[in-house]
């Protein structure tokens, strides 16, 4: 297969974890943007990269790029290509814009003029028009604008990619999926010890935990793919890609999630049963002030309260105790913790190892390393004790980055639509999209089913739901009971202010 050039869309901070993550599912020419990736590869790698990769928000292909200096530019260069190829008969498509420009003030008068393009063309050459889609599209297209550069591309995901599928709750301002599995991933933890997040909410953090544990592809819970509508997709080729679990490995540690709250509780377990991980994960109710030392080797994360948009009455004692808790508490581990404030920062009181800057929403937070060791920072290097590895030492070179960058901020306030497509929800969202919720919760659990709805299994089957044990448990162990088999039921190409 020939290949073509890819982009893929991250969170701001997440670039180099998922170059690193690009690499090694073999792609080419990986260059880091701003918020974007960009490779080459095949349709193999494409369909690979929506599906295996924890730390993508959206895959695109770009199909043109062209300089436009007014509306009626984008409007030609868009009437230029022949929408045969892309846009069968009968078929739907939406445009989404992103725009970054003095010219193009309004991405919505953008998206009208690509749309009024692609339909004249249609209406010049068949007599016939496309309709437009909201909700379900059959083809999505994107337009990105930077000043003059215009870039338009085929979306290859569809709804983002943080929307894993396996969440069925979520308690307020849940953490975004590919944030949790990015600092996962930024902390080196592949599952060489017990996980451990007091602080779990609705469970993401233990969930993606225990994906990138088993080396699972986190597109193995998506009812569908943009791609899978496209006219060349090759069914056969993604069959193969989802039923190949040959590079999934065993877990035999444990990972913990713990909360104050009885709902937040509650939610976090039905998640984990939706993606069927049970075996691997115990969630319970437990204070963090009570938190006592793991009998076992264990990674700390944790995402507390900033005093946002979830706050406690008394937000920085709750970071004093998370300090206290640690360095009583934790000896001979390791915690990371994300926040926002530095007074919350402060009151923890413990001096971290590595601060790594990345956004979670429009907050620019920091993810702080503290490695817990008895006696003084001597003693503890002379008994071959590591403080920071050399990525980390790389990491920290870097912490500035975003401070430098206050004029790419600034413009994303400026622009409250493209602010919240890019930056606060991570999807890209055109004035016409809308919540659909019976298609966002798709199939109970997020299974894939066949295309054909009346069936009652998808053409992937022989996953089902359960990958662990349901049944009793107790503190600080795994759950008891018998095994359920399967998994669901039921470069630079953009502009850096991108």
């Amino acid at each position: 297969m020939n290949d073509f050039e890819l982009i893929a869309k991250t969170f701001m901070g997440l670039e180099p974890v998922l170059a690193k993550e690009l690499t090694q599912i073999g792609a080419n020419n990986v260059q880091i943007g701003r918020r974007m990736v960009s490779f080459t590869g095949d349709k193999e790698m494409m369909y690979r990269a929506n599906f295996q990769l924890h730390t993508a928000i959206r895959i695109l292909k770009p199909i043109a790029r062209f300089k436009a200096a007014s509306a009626d530019d984008v409007y030609e260069e868009i009437k230029k290509i022949d929408w045969s190829q892309y846009i069968e008969k009968g078929k739907t498509f939406s445009v989404d814009s992103v725009v970054y420009s003095e010219e193009f003030r309004n991405s919505r008068f953008v998206t009208y003029k690509v749309k009024d393009a692609i339909v004249d063309q249609f209406r010049e050459k068949t007599g016939t028009r496309p309709n437009i889609s909201v909700s379900n599209p059959d083809i999505r297209l994107n337009i990105h604008i930077a000043e003059t550069a215009a870039t338009l591309s085929l979306d290859s995901s569809g709804e983002s990619l943080h929307r894993r599928g396996y969440r069925q709750e979520s308690v307020e301002a849940p953490l975004n999926e590919v944030l949790a599995a990015g600092m996962i991933l930024m902390t080196g933890w592949k599952g060489e010890t017990d996980f451990i997040d007091p602080m779990c909410g609705s469970g993401t953090l233990a969930i993606e935990a225990a994906l990138i544990a088993r080396n699972m592809s986190p597109g193995v819970f998506r009812k569908e793919f943009a791609f899978e509508k496209w006219p060349d997709f090759d069914a056969e080729l993604f069959d193969t890609i989802y039923n190949d679990d040959s590079q999934e490995r065993e877990f035999t540690h444990h990972i913990y999630g713990y909360d104050i709250d009885m709902k937040a509780v509650n939610t976090a377990r039905l998640n984990v049963r939706a993606a069927g991980l049970s075996k691997d994960i115990t969630i319970d109710c437990a204070d963090f002030k009570d938190f006592t030392k793991p009998a076992e080797k264990s990674i700390l994360v944790v995402n507390p309260p900033y005093g946002e948009r979830i706050s406690t009455p008394n937000l920085l004692n709750t970071y004093k105790m998370i300090g206290e808790r640690l360095k009583h508490a934790f000896m001979g581990n390791e915690a990371w913790v994300l926040s926002y404030r530095q007074e919350c920062f402060e009151a923890i009181g413990l001096k971290p190892s590595i601060k790594i800057p990345v956004f979670n929403g429009s907050l620019e937070c920091e993810f702080r390393k503290y490695s817990i060791f008895d006696g003084t920072m001597k003693e503890f290097r002379q008994e071959g004790g590591i403080v920071k590895t050399e990525d980390e030492k790389r990491l920290m070179a870097e912490k500035h980055r975003f401070k430098k960058n206050r004029e790419f901020k600034k413009r994303l306030d400026e622009d409250a639509e493209n602010a919240e497509a890019d930056i606060r929800s991570f999807k890209f969202r055109s004035f016409e999209r809308r919540k659909d919720n019976d298609d966002r919760r798709g199939s109970f659990g997020g299974k894939r089913f066949d295309r054909d709805e009346e069936k009652s299994f998808g053409k992937r089957g022989g996953k089902s739901f359960g990958r662990g044990r349901d049944g009793e448990k107790s503190f600080g162990k795994g759950f008891k009971g018998d095994r359920k088999g399967g998994r669901g039921f039921n470069k630079k190409g953009f502009d850096d202010e991108d």
